[in-house]
């Protein structure tokens, strides 16, 4: 049964002739999708869509409003932007697409768990499984907040519509187009329901650093001592699997705050990967996709409602939407105390930096900024060679303002909470990609539970040449030689020259962000390793 709105359809008065469907649950809105021919269902519960030709974000296809509110807090040079003139007449459209609908479908939610610094959000869709998304993957509020709930947000998604490039000022039919003066999120052109969520994502970002909290694109969770961690990492280097342990409470995957008096969820749902997952090595999001309210996106599916996880035919980037109450051992109140530790992963194929390593709040910011990982190169027959890749903050897209605005926050907060921060490579040992191994995860979750439970602080530790961080010398149940990267090296030239390569990419990439920090984190830069 669908629901009145306690306030008008959004605050831009829209004007609609379309039936609207408010704040239905997640089964309802499966019917709708199902009965509208907009995802079939699985043997086993969960609603199968398709994205179409969009299986991921159209990040050249987002803009932001640039005007008086924007022209001096935005980050211009990670960010496209658009007239208010262009926006208008984009808006305008949007409404007039908008009054024509037949049938809408409207959620109010929030963005944020803490409740001082939530945002409160409408989302209007043209498809009941976008609003199912978004139900899932926002924060959903009582009966009790939803009686009087006033959004402040408005986020209208129309798949169907497509832009005009000379009349909206856009790239192409598809676009997104955030107007922080107006609080205006428009979405047309495109089926991928992670635009949402990320635009959500964006907002916070932009507002809540002026109120000194910490936004942050990282997963979190809580030990059995009741002390908090932070996990951020770009894709590939366990940021989500490592943060998953059966022995801590899931706070969430992928997007938080660090308050004065918290570390909270943005969401109330995940949006994980589906592509070959393993249900033996991460056996509770498997059990979301055979989940009634779970939402899986390109996953191909038979006849007889059978899904094959490792099947890529329709996407590589396959997605399950699923509520975070579907996975066990998860914070009720969706937050934590401020985190303890913090966690920043890295994936190193040059096989060049220790598996664990103690940052200096100095250290911490510059690595944050620097937001490093390393990939193997391509697809290309016989290219083996490493290739670095910097996603300052470790979530670039995301961030409207300067990096620089994070990396002072975030040191801010480590410094004045006391938390302890690690870096942690899951990359490679005893040589480059193609020629080492990968690290171990026992040796991984070995170093890393060392870390979260205080007894690593108590080791002995060297100052690592090419880094200037500590790494310690010996950890119990971790092999002695594995922490001396350059000692696993058959050869040691190779490996310090790998190093100077290493070193003098970290220096290339952090040269934009100089004159925006102190001395102290200019100091935290590698140097040039002399060879031992």
């Amino acid at each position: 049964m669908s629901t009145s709105l306690s306030h008008p359809l959004s605050a831009q008065n829209i004007e609609t002739r379309a039936k609207i469907h408010a704040n239905l649950s997640s089964a309802e809105l499966t019917e709708h999708a199902l009965a509208n021919g907009e995802g079939r269902r699985a043997k086993h519960g969960p609603l199968v869509v398709e994205t179409g030709k969009h299986t991921g974000r159209s990040a050249k296809d987002k803009f932001i409003v640039r005007d008086s509110e924007t022209e001096d807090t935005v980050w211009w040079d990670n960010n496209a932007s658009m007239t208010s003139e262009h926006f208008a007449a984009l808006k305008a459209d949007f409404l007039a697409a908008v009054a024509d609908r037949e049938t809408l479908y409207v959620a109010d939610l929030f963005g944020g768990s803490q409740p001082e610094y939530r945002v409160n959000v409408r989302v209007i869709n043209e498809l009941a499984w976008h609003n199912q998304f978004i139900r899932t993957l926002l924060v959903r509020p009582t009966e009790a907040e939803l009686d009087g709930f006033v959004p402040e947000y408005t986020i209208i998604d129309l798949p169907s519509f497509r832009a005009d490039p000379e009349r909206h000022g856009c790239r192409s039919e598809t676009v997104i187009a955030v107007n922080l003066s107006e609080k205006l999120i428009l979405i047309g052109g495109t089926k991928y329901a992670g635009e949402m969520k990320k635009s959500v994502f964006g907002v916070l970002n932009y507002l809540l650093p002026t109120k000194g909290v910490m936004p942050m694109h990282c997963s979190a969770n809580i030990g059995p001592d009741g002390k908090s961690a932070v996990f951020f990492g770009l894709s590939g280097t366990g940021k989500t699997t490592l943060s998953a342990d059966a022995s801590r409470t899931l706070i969430g995957d992928d997007e938080h705050g660090w308050s004065d008096t918290a570390v909270f969820n943005f969401e109330g749902g995940c949006y994980a990967k589906m592509i070959r997952l393993d249900p033996e090595a991460e056996p509770e999001i498997y059990a979301t996709t055979r989940m009634e309210g779970t939402v899986l996106e390109n996953v191909v599916m038979d006849e007889n409602g059978e899904i094959d996880l490792d099947d890529n035919t329709l996407a590589e980037n396959t997605r399950g939407a699923y509520p975070l109450s579907s996975i066990p051992n998860t914070s009720e109140e969706n937050l934590g105390p401020p985190p303890s530790n913090v966690i920043m992963l890295t994936a190193d194929a040059f096989g060049v930096l220790p598996p664990i390593a103690r940052l200096t709040p100095e250290q911490a910011m510059y690595h944050f900024l620097s937001g490093y990982t390393a990939k193997v190169a391509g697809t290309e027959i016989g290219v083996t060679e490493p290739e670095a890749t910097f996603s300052t903050c470790f979530g670039a897209p995301f961030m409207p303002r300067h990096p620089s605005v994070y990396g002072n926050l975030l040191k801010k907060r480590i410094s004045e909470g006391g938390a302890q921060c690690w870096l942690v490579n899951t990359g490679w040992t005893g040589g480059k990609y193609g020629v080492g191994q990968r690290m171990p995860i026992k040796a991984t979750r070995a170093l890393l539970n060392a870390a979260l439970d205080g007894t690593l602080g108590d080791a002995e530790f060297r100052r690592d040449p090419n880094f200037g961080f500590d790494v310690p010398v010996s950890v119990p149940g971790v092999d002695d030689a594995i922490l001396d990267p350059r000692s696993t090296w058959a050869d040691k030239e190779e490996y310090d020259r790998t190093a100077r390569k290493l070193v003098q990419l970290f220096i290339d990439n952090f040269a934009p962000f100089a004159d925006h920090v102190d001395q102290g984190v200019r100091d935290a830069a590698p140097s040039t390793p002399v060879a031992a």
